[in-house]
């Protein structure tokens, strides 16, 4: 109730480059585990990959080569990294267009390297969702729903960033599955 629900504003001047991404992960408050070898070399990518996954082999300069990961939006599990995206569960773009347009560079570096916004999942369905919000794309695995919405709506709440109608109406559906 408390997001602002306003037309998408405009993709003029918009570049992934404007939210420099997988910077240091320390630097953007993630935790790494006691024995990572060389946490000082960890990007934001490999945190969120050491932090979602089981048993991750990790070489020097924080290379994630192996683990197990369960991918929340298809519910599959994958051992290889190379088939894990890190998806901005609120898009570069999709920010961009409900406020982001208007924050300064270390603003939007932060958008795009905190914990809180970010999720190792499959990376075709990531591929597949781009910059939609949950009005054009779902998880397919529909028992996500819940969380989704609510990860979705914390990070617009959190970053004080817009919705449209379309986009609050179907985050009240997918809140519908949560029961209770």
């Amino acid at each position: 109730s408390e997001l602002a629900v306003r037309p998408p504003g405009s993709m003029s001047g918009y570049s992934r480059e404007e939210f420099p991404h997988w910077s240091d992960a320390e630097e953007h408050g993630w935790r790494l585990p006691s024995g990572t070898p060389d946490p000082g070399s960890c990007d934001a990518r490999d945190a969120a990959l050491i932090r979602d996954g089981k048993g991750e082999r990790i070489e020097e300069f924080c290379d994630v080569v192996s683990g197990r990961w369960f991918d929340p939006y298809g519910g599959q599990i994958y051992t290889d990294p190379a088939d894990i995206d890190i998806d901005h569960i609120v898009p570069l773009a999709n920010a961009w267009r409900s406020g982001a347009s208007s924050w300064d560079t270390a603003k939007r570096e932060s958008f795009a390297n905190v914990p809180r916004d970010l999720l190792s999942v499959d990376d075709g369905l990531n591929q597949s969702k781009g910059d939609k919000g949950p009005e054009a794309w779902k998880p397919p695995r529909k028992t996500y729903w819940c969380v989704y919405s609510k990860k979705w709506i914390g990070v617009k709440h959190y970053w004080k960033l817009s919705v449209t109608g379309a986009e609050k109406s179907v985050l009240r559906q997918m809140l519908d599955t949560c029961g209770g």
